[in-house]
């Protein structure tokens, strides 16, 4: 059986590529590799640059509104395409394609809160701020910038970024996860079919060769990365050092608080499906589950009855609830920090370790893993996991449990579960996260709010999509003008300018 080479997307025409240097793509449900991957050289990834940058200025000077209807009929394609843009996301992460289809949703929101760009970029004006003066503020493109993007949402996070930096005028370079690689190819067809001109978008697949091509190459004003947290550092301090702006989403360890007044039955289905979604390849996933006081033991025999229900299987089954994990390396980590757990300490209620897919033996599947009685000053709570492992810790009281959330490095997430509004204000207010949710498993929040963390789950002044992506995709600039009814000079003047 001949396997595919997967490319480059470069000024509007998709480039086979050249490097010699291929890495494997994975079917997570079978374990076999269904593709390989031309990751770029240096040269292919300057060539993207290049097409970007040539195709700036005419993309700039472009109406705004003009730009806008060009996203619109994006989002059309979106929509019309969702089902194949879902298929190809489960095909190479594993996920099921109900979720699939969640996330190409959640995608398109953005895309369509882009749509609305040209009201968004509306400055300010003020007239006679002083005598016959007038201020005016307006929001202007960067020029090329440039996207890095993980393996467990391929369409969802690319879209936070690339309509939100086309519709304010820039230019675009994609790295997307060498891990899914096909469904961003997609979004590149699908953009040219929108009348996107060629250069305007470009994608390169690669891995950290082309990533610090992006992060030196003087012509990128800004990246845009999500993923794990050492790598989030890296493109921070190196874009940064190279004069770029840069947001970068790192890793999380999200809490979900759960106080002695909360309905056990709607807790445990919350964390079965904040935990065990996706396979817990998600930076929102719910890790730790924080009990108040002594409801733990219920809670857990509650998880223990609910995980049994649980359908695993390939992702293109309708009724599959989790799918396998994304390659056979992540599935070989997840396990050892399952093993850890276990010299650590933590009681290993449910292991999943053992788990085999009938049909499927060769696939990267590993099912739940529950661990009750973690402290924290085990790995398995200190440190992301990103599988599907969930960690209870019991605490005595609220104020505890705050603490505990407060005290962990990242901040990404966090919600609370109770009846007490009273409670779920003061938690609101005090806890140190980004996002937070009430009675909210996964506050991931809606495309016209804007995402990010706190801590080390976050590097950069600005959170993702949203108001936050339209300031952090442009620059302000303010004029102050004056129109002089006569020629003549007034003279010098060698003061601090004040308005009269």
């Amino acid at each position: 059986m001949s396997i595919k080479t997967i490319g480059h997307y470069i000024n509007g025409q998709h480039i086979a590529g050249a490097s010699g240097r291929l890495s494997d793509v994975y079917n997570p449900a079978t374990g076999e590799v269904q593709a390989k991957l031309s990751n770029a050289s240096v040269a292919e990834t300057e060539a993207a640059i290049t097409a970007a940058q040539a195709a700036f200025p005419a993309w700039a000077a472009m109406p705004a509104l003009r730009r806008a209807r060009i996203v619109f009929k994006f989002k059309a394609l979106l929509d019309e395409h969702a089902n194949d843009l879902a298929k190809a996301i489960s095909l190479e992460h594993g996920k099921t394609i109900s979720d699939a289809r969640g996330e190409v949703t959640r995608g398109i929101e953005v895309v369509e809160f882009s749509c609305g760009m040209p009201h968004l970029l509306k400055g300010d004006f003020n007239e006679q701020v002083g005598t016959g003066i007038d201020t005016y503020s307006m929001h202007q493109p960067l020029g090329v910038v440039a996207g890095i993007t993980p393996f467990n949402f391929p369409i969802m996070v690319p879209l936070w970024m690339i309509p939100m930096a086309l519709a304010t005028g820039n230019t675009f370079v994609l790295k997307p996860s060498e891990k899914t690689p096909s469904a961003s190819l997609m979004i590149a067809d699908l953009l040219a079919e929108a009348g996107l001109p060629a250069g305007v978008f470009n994608l390169v697949n690669g891995d950290k060769e082309a990533v610090d091509v992006l992060l030196t190459d003087k012509r990128i004003q800004a990246i845009s990365f999500v993923g794990s947290t050492p790598i989030a550092e890296y493109i921070y301090s190196t874009g940064t050092k190279n004069g770029k702006r840069v947001q970068a989403l790192g890793g999380a360890k999200n809490h979900l608080v759960v106080m002695p007044d909360a309905d056990l039955d709607q807790v445990a289905d919350a964390l079965i499906g904040a935990g065990y979604g996706s396979a817990g390849e998600r930076c929102m996933a719910i890790s730790v589950a924080v009990t108040v006081g002594n409801i733990a033991d219920k809670l857990v025999e509650k998880l223990k009855e609910k995980v049994k229900t649980i359908v695993i299987d390939q992702g293109l089954n309708e009724k599959a609830d989790m799918g396998p994990l994304v390659t056979p390396q992540h599935l070989a980590k997840v396990k050892e920090y399952v093993d850890l757990g276990v010299a650590e300490g933590a009681n290993l209620v449910i292991d999943g370790r053992g788990y085999s897919h009938a049909g499927h033996e060769q696939g990267f599947f590993l099912a739940p893993c529950l661990f009750d009685n973690v402290t924290k000053d085990m790995r398995i709570y200190k440190e992301e996991i990103f599988g599907p492992v969930l960690c209870v810790v019991r605490a005595e009281t609220f104020e505890e449990a705050l603490q505990l959330v407060n005290d962990h490095e990242f901040g990404n997430g966090t919600a609370i579960f109770t009846r007490d509004g009273e409670v779920a204000r003061e938690f609101t207010s005090r806890v140190q996260a980004g996002m937070v949710g009430v009675n909210v498993a996964i506050p991931v929040p809606i495309a016209f709010h804007s995402f990010g963390g706190w801590k080390r789950s976050l590097f950069g002044d600005h959170h993702i999509y949203g108001t936050e992506g339209m300031r952090f995709y442009t620059r302000l600039k303010t004029t102050t003008s004056r129109w002089p009814s006569a020629a003549k000079s007034t003279g010098s003047e060698f003061v601090m300018p004040t308005m009269k």
